[in-house]
């Protein structure tokens, strides 16, 4: 359990928006799972409960649920494309869930539907260019608690690959 001092206060308007963004990041990458399993509702499921906890809905079971199904769904998908939009989709339904913890984990959290999001769309195109066009958008749109809460964040940690990369680079960019 962390001590008082590793806490960092977070508002439930903080995490609404930053599950709307999350939300809205990962809908714009949908129709690349949606073109893969287009019966599989669950990625859909997931960021349509990302955005209504951000329009005020409550953070109940069902939403965490469905971040789970759209990780699983990740796992089924029919390219690598797919699965990164399914995983975009799970992280804006568990960005509602996010610790009020001062750890560089938490920055996956609040950026993790982003990164997925601009993964999904470099492995459709094979184009490193659609990525910075879409981190370009991502730092462009995020909503001002994005980055008050990541300003109360250590940095994006190390590790996790290219998505490891891609969020440390809009974290980078949402703090300058």
């Amino acid at each position: 359990m962390a001590a008082e001092a590793d806490r960092i206060e977070l508002t439930e308007d903080e995490l609404r928006a930053i599950a709307g963004y999350a939300a809205e990041c990962a809908r714009r990458v949908l129709p690349l799972f949606e073109q893969s399993l287009p019966a599989d509702r669950r990625p859909r499921d997931a960021i349509d409960a990302a955005g209504a906890f951000a329009g005020g809905g409550r953070r109940t079971a069902a939403l965490r649920r469905s971040a789970w199904a759209a990780y699983k769904a990740a796992q089924e998908a029919g390219s690598p494309a797919a699965a990164d939009a399914a995983r975009a989709a799970s992280h804006a339904a568990a960005a509602a869930f996010l610790h009020p913890l001062a750890s560089a984990h938490q920055v996956r959290h609040v950026l993790g539907a982003a990164a997925h999001a601009a993964r999904a769309k470099e492995l459709a195109s094979g184009d490193r260019g659609d990525t910075a066009g879409f981190l370009d958008w991502a730092s462009g749109h995020a909503p001002a608690a994005v980055t008050a809460v990541l300003g109360r964040l250590p940095a994006a940690p190390d590790g996790g690959g290219r998505v490891g990369e891609l969020i440390r680079r809009l974290d980078a960019a949402l703090r300058d």
